[in-house]
């Protein structure tokens, strides 16, 4: 049961339908099918749907996310089937096959690609070189058979147009090491005719579109497919297929796979040559039959490395030998036409076989010895058409509905003989199931002397002229009372059926009506003699090889070669019994609709399909006794979290008490029994309960591991941070360590120093210790230099100080960047214990004229002095009458003096010097320094606030000293 799909996408596993009945089942395929669910399962079958439409499904991530998982672990898919047969051959070392049926366009080819794909994917791990030759030779021969045996039809752009199985061998490592490929019934006929819209084999259109033009000229041919008889009707549709692209891919193919030079020209010129062969007319001059286009008779002598006569004697003679005699009978117009259309279909079968032959050649196991190597194992692959209902079903159609036949009753009889042996290996009672039994069929077509491959042989075998319509005569007497076969003889009244023509055949998939024209023909499959040894004494060994029965002399008595239905009915039997003998997997493919939609489901013929595939039958086995099982351990891993005495482990004797013990907690051990090894649960409803709790607990499982990850991370987190932090605090330590040993060392002498160590350079701080840059000064060098200060010096000292603290933040600049020069304080001077300062300034007169001035202020008055006349007083104002002091935060450096009338000084400090980047900062706080003394020294008189504003002028910078 693929059990991590949501019920909205349906019932991922049939077996587990609420009611086993066609309109369920096709209810569920629908709903599927409309999902872009193209996969489920019937047990271990996969049901695949045809999606006509690209699925990104069978990617790499894919392929692991299957890679050795059980059926149950993940979603339907062809890549799970295809890992259980080789999980079973390389476990359990048994020889395993995977059958894909279906009818024509249900993705049967498509399939068996994927599982190729996938087996190659997940194999030799070590990447031996000769393995990977292996596996690359037998990918590679896909793409080269279906080139000459797969056709587009009106149902399907690549139909394969022949049966195939392949066996794939494998090492005691699970390494494929070979394989072999057997063909089935290469539909011929096709050669020569093909139905409106549809194409001849793809190897034609490749050579005419995808050849270069050298090549085309030596093989006498055109890109033209419309100028060929055999080929016109396919040269004339409009087609997706990249026939260019395709030649190129076949060809680098061939090579890889070892074919020679020699033998892929031998394959060009061997479909050149049919092609000419097509073109091929014959007349008639009295009693004469002639070649009436004798430049292609040239032609195909060489491309057939022969003799022209040679050629033209085998078209139009054919020799007979009567005892010791030998004749040449000449042909008729109609004889000649037939025997080129038996050489034309025989000369492709046999490229066919001989491509078939050369591949196996190539990848076939050598020199294995099981002694040394171990054993050989097998997973088989078979791609075989499907059961089809045409307008007019042939002979070719009977062969292959008698295959379909062979293994349908295969089918039941191996599902029905694994669930039989399963519940008598678990010791669960066995009830008798009724099913239909197509083995009636079966004997219908095969049995000795009464089967209709009998009747058809015995009409084959008779002298004289023999028709179909005898052949139907035989049927109709040996047949008259079969329940399954009719005729318009044995049921007069039934007008579907026309007389002479028709018989009716009731198959396990339904009634089908065969004609019989042409059964004798295509069963005698007649090819003249003459054929054989002209292709026989051809030059070219490739081509000489082909037709090894050439050698056998006119006059040489030889047995009737088997008929073309005898050899299908032997390699039918043949293949069932090595399928017997295998564990069996089956891929089940459906076609939705006609009209290659995507989105079309044809509820009619789906349903048809599901008939003749015996689909509902296989539900219905699987369904007669329990719908699910499972081992003990592998139950009890998925549903151990329902149950207290389960989770997270049991204490109980086995996993099979266990799951007793989970069952009746849940009340579900009416609906159960126990075997050896496994669980067995009847009804669908309980195991979907199972999994109802099961993604209840889950939830709260997976929010329990959230909340003890995220736990967990967040502490793994802190423990990261402690542990940085610690070392980054442990760093900082040896920084600042290493940085105050290297201060010490540097300054270690400097109280011996003239200028006490103002000299020495500071080292660099490390970046912990930033401060370090803006304060090199150390207390102790300032102590040294102030202790030395009278108490007036000290007082100055304290003074500008408090002035840098007062207008600390408050200017961006100070007035140094002016154009003109930076500011110069003239004098400082102390005397008699009080502070004069005097600042060379500039004032704007009445004219608007800049004139230099000096400003002294003293301990009691503000004078305006003029420098020009020796500093001769022009103006006095009191200090008390000086209520404040503003200074411009620009770069214009203004400065006004408050006063109590109004009467404001307003001076602009002038250069005196030129610029000096140097002495900025020394310039900047003697500025301070000025403007903070004259601020302390007002306060010190007056014994009042005051303040440094900007009450008159709005743009200044107020400073406030209290």
């Amino acid at each position: 049961m693929a059990e991590h799909e949501s019920l909205e996408f349906g019932k991922a596993d049939f077996v587990l339908l609420d009611n086993v009945s066609m309109e369920e089942f096709m209810a569920n395929l629908k709903l599927r099918f409309e999902k872009g669910r193209i996969y489920s399962y019937i047990g271990e079958v996969v049901v695949s749907v045809n999606p006509y439409r690209a699925m990104n499904i069978y990617g790499r991530d894919t392929i692991e996310q299957y890679k050795g998982r059980e059926l149950y672990e993940r979603p339907p898919h062809l890549f799970a089937i295809a890992d259980a047969a080789y999980k079973a051959m390389k476990r359990r070392n048994k020889d395993t096959c995977i059958v894909i049926s279906g009818e024509s366009g249900a993705g049967k080819t498509e399939a068996s690609k994927y599982i190729m794909q996938y087996i190659a994917a997940i194999t030799n791990p070590n990447q031996r070189a000769e393995v990977e030759r292996v596996k690359n030779m037998l990918l590679k021969s896909n793409c080269v058979l279906e080139a000459f045996g797969n056709a587009k039809t009106n149902r399907n752009d690549n139909s394969s147009r022949f049966g195939k199985y392949m066996d794939i061998n494998f090492d005691f490592k699970g390494d494929p090491i070979g394989g072999h490929i057997n063909n089935y019934l290469l539909e011929k006929s096709r050669v020569i005719f093909q139905q409106e819209g549809e194409r001849s084999f793809h190897s034609y259109y490749q050579l005419l579109r995808g050849a270069p033009d050298s090549l085309l000229r030596s093989l006498h041919i055109q890109k033209d497919p419309t100028a060929y008889n055999y080929i016109k009707v396919g040269g004339q549709i409009k087609s997706c297929i990249n026939d260019g692209a395709d030649f190129k891919a076949v060809a680098d193919a061939m090579k890889v796979i070892g074919f020679t030079g020699d033998e892929i020209q031998t394959v060009y010129k061997i479909l050149a040559t049919i092609l000419h062969l097509g073109n091929l007319t014959f007349g008639v001059d009295g009693d004469v039959t002639l070649i009436e286009n004798t430049k292609l008779v040239s032609v195909i002598r060489e491309l057939l490395s022969t003799k022209e006569e040679n050629v033209e004697k085998a078209l139009l003679y054919r020799t007979v030998a009567t005892g010791r005699d030998v004749i040449e009978k000449q042909h008729t117009a109609q004889e000649a036409s037939y025997g080129r259309d038996a050489l034309a279909k025989a000369m492709y079968e046999r490229l066919f076989c001989w491509i078939v032959g050369r591949i196996n050649d190539i990848i076939e196991v050598k020199n294995y010895d099981a002694r040394v190597h171990g054993k050989n194992t097998v997973i088989g692959v078979l791609d075989i058409y499907g059961f089809e209902i045409f307008q007019n079903n042939s002979f070719e159609q009977f062969c292959i509905n008698y295959c379909n036949e062979k293994l349908q009753q295969l089918f039941i009889q191996l599902v029905l003989k694994q669930e039989q042996e399963e519940y008598q290996r678990e010791g669960i009672p066995w009830k008798h199931i009724d099913y239909f039994n197509n083995q009636i069929i079966v004997d219908l077509v095969e049995q000795q002397h009464k089967g209709i491959f009998s009747v058809l042989d015995e009409a084959c075998m008779n002298v004289g002229k023999v028709t179909d319509e005898v052949f139907l005569q035989g049927l109709n007497g040996k047949l008259a009372k079969h329940a399954h076969y009719t005729s318009r003889k044995l049921s007069p009244t039934d007008k579907s059926l026309e007389f002479d023509r028709d018989f009716r055949i009731r198959h396990y998939a339904g009634d089908v009506v065969y004609s019989v024209v042409g059964f004798i023909d295509k069963n005698k499959d007649t090819l003249f003699q003459d054929f054989k040894r002209l292709l026989y004494n051809s030059s070219n060994p490739v081509l000489k090889g082909m037709w090894p029965e050439g050698k056998l002399s006119i006059t040489e008595v030889t047995k009737r070669p088997l008929t073309a239905a005898t050899l299908f009915k032997n390699s039918m039997i043949s293949l069932v019994e090595n399928l017997a003998c295998k564990e069996p997997y089956y891929v089940r493919c459906i076609k939705p609709n006609d009209v290659k939609s995507p989105l079309l489901f044809e509820q009619e013929r789906c349903r048809h399909q599901v008939e003749y595939l015996g689909l509902l039958e296989n539900v219905r086995v699987r369904r007669a006794g329990f719908a699910y099982r499972q081992t003990y351990p592998r139950f009890l891993q998925r549903y151990k979290m329902i149950s207290e005495f389960t989770w997270p482990n049991h204490d109980l004797p086995s996993d099979k008490d266990a799951v007793k013990r989970l069952l009746q907690g849940c009340g579900f051990d009416h609906d159960v029994a126990y075997g050896k090894t496994k669980v067995f649960i009847r009804t669908p409803r309980t195991l979907f309960s199972l999994e109802e709790q099961r993604a209840e607990m889950v939830q709260r499982i997976v929010l329990f591991l959230q909340k003890v990850w995220r736990g967990t991370i967040a502490r793994m987190r802190y423990r990261r941070m402690r542990a940085a932090l610690i070392i980054l605090q442990a760093y900082r330590r040896y920084k600042v360590k290493s940085y105050i040993r290297e201060v010490n060392r540097r300054f270690k002498n400097v109280r011996s120093m003239k200028d006490y160590g103002r000299h020495v350079k500071w080292p660099t701080p490390p970046k912990v210790l930033p401060f370090f840059l803006c304060v090199r000064a150390s207390r102790w060098w300032a102590w040294t230099l102030i202790k030395g200060l009278s108490p007036e010096e000290a007082l100055q000292v304290r003074a500008k100080v408090a002035s840098l603290e007062a207008l600390k933040g408050q200017r961006a600049d100070l007035g140094l960047q002016r154009d003109g020069g930076v500011v110069c304080l003239c004098a400082l001077t102390v005397s008699c214990g009080v502070i004069n300062e005097e600042l060379c300034v500039s004032q704007i007169n009445r004219f608007h004229k800049a004139e230099d001035r000096a400003v002294l202020i003293t301990d009691r008055h503000l004078y305006k002095m003029d420098p020009l006349k020796q500093y001769k007083p022009m103006k006095s104002i009191p200090l008390y009458n000086v209520t404040g002091v503003s200074v411009s935060p620009g770069k214009d450096q203004l400065v006004v003096f408050h006063t109590k009338d109004s009467r404001d000084l307003v001076v602009c400090l002038q250069g005196m010097v030129p610029a000096n980047e140097n002495r900025i900062g020394e310039l900047v706080g003697t500025l301070l320094t000025m403007t903070v003394v004259t601020s302390f020294l007002l306060f010190t008189v007056l014994r009042k606030p005051f303040s440094v504003n900007s009450a008159c002028c709005p743009h200044l910078n107020p400073v406030h000293l209290s």
